[in-house]
């Protein structure tokens, strides 16, 4: 069964709308697409709504979604992909309403004032300025704080998002054994799912988000997984599903977990 649990259209940061990204589904033989841009964000973050869902267009986005919806074969979801930041609770709470599905992710640490993206190639200054392994550090901490969140996130996507520009002289020096084995005991303690995204093998990672240790860690924590392929155009929609199942499998998950408006339900891989 293909269920892809993220996807972006051009309401946020994609190039393609939303009846694009479910035509793209049908064909790819998807059974469950979630429609997930990225949730508005404070001005202080995102000032001219370059990567987020401007909050004027929010009902547009339901109404895109809702008609692409409109006789296809597949199960389609309205979602968002929503940014943890401090104090980010009451924003999501008002913004997401209607919502089907919330991924959690942490594309910034810090406070909104001062605040740095993590993984914008334009403007590394924050890497240059703690180093790889300081960025990791305060990222670990950040996706704890975004586990333990009342948000009510459903799924965590792309969980070792810091391993997006290793390739490039910013990989960590650090064992991160420690760190992964503390994510992956806070989402079994806060009962999240995380995400096997193919999205890092399309961003020069090379390799899977999350990496094996981590995956390996939330197996062992008995930490439910999702799928998706991160698909900021139609072309990308399920993109490698079939190979993240195979990897998913080598690491010892067992079942994909997928959701629909009848609830959640596990489904063997």
């Amino acid at each position: 069964m293909l269920a892809d649990l993220h996807t972006h259209t051009c309401r946020s940061d994609g190039a393609d709308g939303a009846a694009a990204m479910v035509a793209a589904a049908e064909a790819a033989g998807v059974a469950v697409v979630a429609v997930t841009d990225h949730l508005t964000l404070p001005a202080a973050m995102d000032p001219t709504c370059a990567c987020s869902v401007a909050e004027g267009d929010l009902g547009t986005l339901a109404s895109e979604v809702a008609e692409a919806a409109a006789g296809s074969p597949v199960e389609v979801l309205l979602g968002f992909e929503c940014d943890w930041y401090p104090g980010c609770e009451a924003n999501i709470a008002r913004w997401s309403r209607g919502a089907e599905l919330l991924l959690g992710s942490v594309h910034w640490i810090g406070p909104q004032e001062g605040g740095a993206w993590i993984d914008d190639p334009d403007d590394l200054h924050v890497w240059e300025e703690l180093g790889p392994d300081g960025v990791w550090r305060r990222y670990g901490e950040a996706w704890c704080a975004a586990c333990e969140s009342p948000a009510g996130f459903d799924a965590m996507a792309h969980p070792d998002l810091p391993f997006r520009f290793a390739n490039e002289g910013l990989a960590p020096a650090m064992d991160l054994t420690a760190t992964f084995s503390a994510m992956a005991e806070c989402a079994h303690d806060t009962g999240r799912r995380i995400e096997v995204s193919t999205a890092g093998l399309r961003k020069g990672v090379g390799a899977f988000y999350p990496c094996g240790g981590l995956l390996d860690a939330f197996v062992r924590a008995e930490v439910p997984v999702t799928f998706g392929s991160d698909a900021h155009r139609a072309g990308d929609v399920a993109w490698g599903l079939g190979r993240a199942h195979a990897y998913a499998w080598e690491h010892g998950v067992r079942a994909q977990e997928v959701p629909g408006r009848d609830g959640w339900r596990s489904v063997p891989l």
